[in-house]
């Protein structure tokens, strides 16, 4: 994949373009500023961009304000933003842009190797990848979750993270046809109307979620 990366810090920044190398991926452009993103992005119009959220010159949101800028002057172009820390505002902000080819994750999350170049990857693709630090906090504070039995609020956990059917079984070692059962039942507690389109269903649930 063609890849571009927006990250102040060095340390950060050349340990992901040498993780990113080294399994194969292009580094097409590497910024560290917010002003610097979006011509990058124009420029290259790469497979997917990894922005920092908070970029000089005022460290507040300027990676994402690029991004949504991006967007909507190429939409669809796949986008994961990396964050220090939870900011619940900032993802609902910017999967209001539309779920496809978006994702928002912890930094922490790099470290994780097999799972950053998933999100990566399902981005890329077209698919959502939320952090499961934001879902778990979107859902701590819904009461009207609790209508929902422990493994539905599993599932429902990662629904919103992005994932498909087939990863959700491997993931609570269940089949598929359980997976379903149990989203058809989440779906109609939570009064969401049932949706055969992945985005539509991650849009829906944190739409409730966001409530």
């Amino acid at each position: 994949m063609r890849i571009v990366i927006a990250e102040d810090n060095v340390l950060l920044r050349e340990g992901l373009v040498l993780l990113l190398e080294d399994v194969g991926h292009e580094i097409v452009a590497v910024v560290g500023s917010g002003p610097e993103i979006v011509p990058a992005l124009l420029e290259n119009r790469p497979d997917v961009a990894v922005l920092d959220v908070r970029l000089p010159p005022g460290f507040r949101d300027e990676g994402l304000r690029a991004a949504i800028e991006a967007r909507k002057i190429v939409p669809g172009l796949p986008i994961l933003v990396l964050s220090q820390y939870v900011e619940e505002s900032y993802a609902a902000e910017l999967l209001g842009q539309g779920a496809s080819g978006i994702g928002y994750l912890l930094k922490d999350r790099v470290g994780h190797i097999e799972e950053f170049q998933d999100a990566l990857e399902r981005v890329a693709a077209g698919g959502t990848a939320l952090d499961p630090e934001v879902v778990s906090q979107l859902m701590s504070r819904r009461d009207p979750l609790d209508a929902l039995s422990p493994r539905e609020r599993e599932v429902l956990g990662l629904m919103a993270q992005g994932l498909d059917n087939p990863t959700i079984a491997t993931t609570l070692f269940i089949t598929e046809r359980s997976v379903s059962k149990h989203i058809g039942s989440i779906l109609a507690k939570l009064n969401l109307p049932p949706s055969d389109s992945g985005h539509r269903r991650v849009l829906a649930v944190l739409a409730y979620l966001n409530a």
